[in-house]
């Protein structure tokens, strides 16, 4: 058993009462996180991360039983109040299974209810990569340019592009998961 599975389970067992206050400064990262890998953008994510915590502390039958479950309560919380505004503004956007979302965040920042760990770890690995493929991964996923101009922009093809980000993604996979399982 792995370090990172034994820390989950220690804390799958223990009751935690927390303050109000407590609760929300140990999982409004990760709930925030959490929203924003459903697909809000950071002001909704910030409205919909304080009327999760206003809906969670306003019931009567709210129990802290762990920080593992009170986290996915208010996960499950959040999910539905994002499902409940889609509703409301009538749009069809397309929301996935919850139960994949909360799986993906579960094996992405395991015992990390604030995903601070895994984030970390990113960068850790990010300043580990090259010149060149840590330009080219910016260049994609912040500026949203297309393989033929990151080829343009570091003298490759196009083909010579996808590969270069293809190897810089791996390695950052497997940089963060090796980091996370040391931890």
């Amino acid at each position: 058993m792995s370090i990172a599975s034994s820390k989950q389970k220690s804390t799958i067992n223990e009751h935690v009462e927390r303050t109000p206050a407590e609760l929300i400064k140990r999982h409004q990262k990760g709930v925030w996180r959490y929203l924003r890998v459903l697909g809000c953008d950071a002001s909704t994510a910030d409205d919909i991360t304080q009327e999760t915590f206003l809906k969670v502390l306003r019931r009567d039958t709210f129990v802290q039983h762990s920080d593992a479950a009170t986290s996915a309560y208010l996960r499950r919380t959040a999910y539905n109040l994002v499902v409940s505004m889609h509703r409301r503004k009538a749009k069809e956007q397309p929301v996935a299974a919850f139960e994949l979302f909360d799986e993906s965040w579960d094996r992405w920042a395991g015992a990390d209810l604030t995903g601070d760990e895994a984030g970390d770890a990113l960068r850790n690995c990010l300043a580990a990569l090259t010149d060149r493929a840590r330009k080219a991964l910016r260049m994609r996923y912040s500026d949203s340019a297309s393989r033929a101009e990151i080829g343009d922009a570091l003298g490759i093809s196009e083909h010579g592009a996808r590969n270069l980000m293809q190897r810089a993604k791996q390695q950052l996979k497997t940089c963060v998961t090796n980091q996370l399982n040391t931890i």
